[in-house]
């Protein structure tokens, strides 16, 4: 209990002393705390005193720029408004004495109306005057004289415009004419196409003459089925290596043709095989005249054709007119019509399908009568064929009268193509080549100095030079000249070689 009493008070004394000391701490870091937060308070006055210092300042110097900026544009305004008004002083200037030279001359004006007023009243008064002498000279009343005066102009009118009329027509007749020429001389000169010159004779080469009898077959028995399927006649002559099909119908030639080049190729030759060829090669042949036709008519840009009819421009192909190949004219007459049509401005397509079409019916002249021109045009009015190709194929000869420039035009261009038929080109330049190979390889060899291909190719003349080549030579040289000639070229039969080695010695006598 003692013990109790005892510590009792010291607790509380500690207690209190504690509290005592926590006051004491806690006033200390208040006193601390304050000064601090005075400082920094001075510190935020200072900084805030500095950064208004320096904003002033800064505003100071952009009021400064601002104001010099806004009276330099004061000054240029100030100068362009002096300048604007020196340019109105100057203007006003200007129109004060244009006003005082208009005035002088509105001044000289009205006097210069006056003295015309007045000249013109003298004028009248002279006119009067002198209108009564004529009256009183001629017995003439004003009113006759005009009408006299009217009728003597009205005749010499007449007269000048009859000339005038009559120039004009012939003026017109000649630069039509010349027109026309020209338009037909121009269509001339950009559809210069080849042309095909026929002749009733078809070649077939053979590999080899062997070959020759098996196509006549036992007493002929083979040759005679092929002319009777065909309706042509085949000649085998002394031709090398080829046998001839004569006929003066073309699709028949080709008929024949195809099918001895069949048999050929089969190796097959007798009656029943030769009907069985020909049989095939007629209804393949349909094939290839569609076939035909449509090349034609898709190079040409005509469209809607009737199968019908692109069957027929097919068998233009195999057609011939005085030796030319029908469908190349009516190739060359379409493009010539097209060409004329764009000169004059009408429709190329149309024109050009008249072209194509205006002799379809040589095809049906030998089943139908009549002239080809109105068989044509009946030909294809089957077909629903525009009325103005039907009178144009129908009176392309005069037939019947044409009733549109269309009609015109291809009565030009058949009459321009008709009459310059020629000879086929592509024959004559693969015959002319294989000369000109036959003479040029000959001319390659050394010691040849000059070469002649003769008798269609089949036998060349050869000059060489005396000095370079002997007789042995010679002979050496003509052996080799054969055999390049087997070894390279191509070409049909034999081909004779012909060396020529000649001394010329020359004297004079004196």
């Amino acid at each position: 209990m003692a013990i109790l009493k005892f510590l009792v008070p010291s607790l509380i004394f500690g207690t209190a002393l504690g509290y005592v000391l926590r006051l004491f701490v806690g006033k200390i870091k208040l006193t601390s705390a304050e000064a601090n937060a005075k400082r920094i308070l001075d510190d935020a006055k200072k900084e805030a005193e500095s950064k208004k210092r320096e904003l002033l300042l800064e505003s100071k110097d952009q009021i400064f720029k601002e104001r010099s900026k806004f009276e330099d544009d004061l000054k240029q305004r100030r100068q362009e408004n002096k300048n604007f008004e020196d340019r109105l002083v100057q203007k006003e200037n200007n129109l004060e004495k244009r006003v005082e030279v208009l005035e002088k001359k509105e001044s000289v004006v009205t006097k210069l109306e006056k003295d015309l007023d007045q000249k013109t009243k003298d004028l009248d008064q002279e006119t009067k005057r002198i209108q009564k002498q004529l009256e009183k000279i001629s017995g003439l009343t004003k009113e006759e004289a005009k009408k006299l005066y009217l009728e003597n102009v009205a005749k010499e009118s007449k007269f000048e415009a009859a000339k005038l009329a009559t120039s004009i027509e012939d003026e017109a007749k000649r630069s039509a004419d010349q027109k026309a020429k020209e338009i037909i001389v121009s269509a001339i000169q950009r559809n210069a196409s080849e042309f095909t010159a026929e002749v009733s004779i078809s070649l077939v080469p053979l590999p080899n003459d062997d070959m020759k009898g098996r196509i006549i077959g036992r007493e002929g028995r083979n040759i005679r089925t092929l002319e009777n399927l065909t309706g042509v006649d085949i000649i085998i002559d002394d031709t090398p290596d080829a046998v001839v099909i004569s006929g003066y119908d073309p699709i028949k030639r080709e008929i024949a043709k195809l099918a001895l080049e069949k048999l050929i190729l089969d190796g097959r030759i007798h009656p029943s095989r030769i009907e069985e060829i020909v049989e095939k090669v007629k209804q393949d042949f349909e094939k290839v005249l569609t076939e035909k036709g449509d090349s034609v008519a898709f190079e040409l840009g005509i469209q809607g054709l009737h199968a019908d009819l692109i069957k027929m421009i097919g068998r233009l192909n195999y057609r011939l007119s005085y030796g030319q190949n029908t469908l190349m004219h009516s190739i060359e007459v379409a493009e010539l019509c097209s060409a004329m049509a764009g000169e004059l401005g009408i429709d190329i397509k149309l024109a050009k399908r008249i072209g194509l079409l205006h002799d379809i019916g040589k095809c049906l002249t030998g089943e139908v009568e009549g002239s080809h021109a109105v068989v044509g045009a009946d030909y294809a009015k089957k077909y629903s064929e525009d009325p103005i190709v039907l009178n144009a194929i129908a009176s392309h000869h005069s037939d019947r009268e044409p009733t549109s420039i269309y009609a015109i035009l291809v009565q030009a261009a058949d009459a321009i193509s008709a009459s310059r038929p020629g000879a086929r080109r592509e024959n004559i330049e693969d015959y002319i080549k294989r000369l000109e190979n036959l003479e040029n390889l000959a001319d390659s060899f050394e010691g040849v100095e000059k070469s002649y291909a003769i008798q269609a190719g089949r036998e060349i003349r050869i000059i060489v030079a005396n000095e370079t080549v002997s007789d042995e030579d010679a002979k050496d040289l003509a052996k080799e000249i054969a055999k390049k000639i087997e070894k390279d070229l191509k070409y049909p039969g034999q081909v004779k070689v012909t060396l020529i080695r000649e001394t010329r010695i020359t004297e004079f006598a004196r």
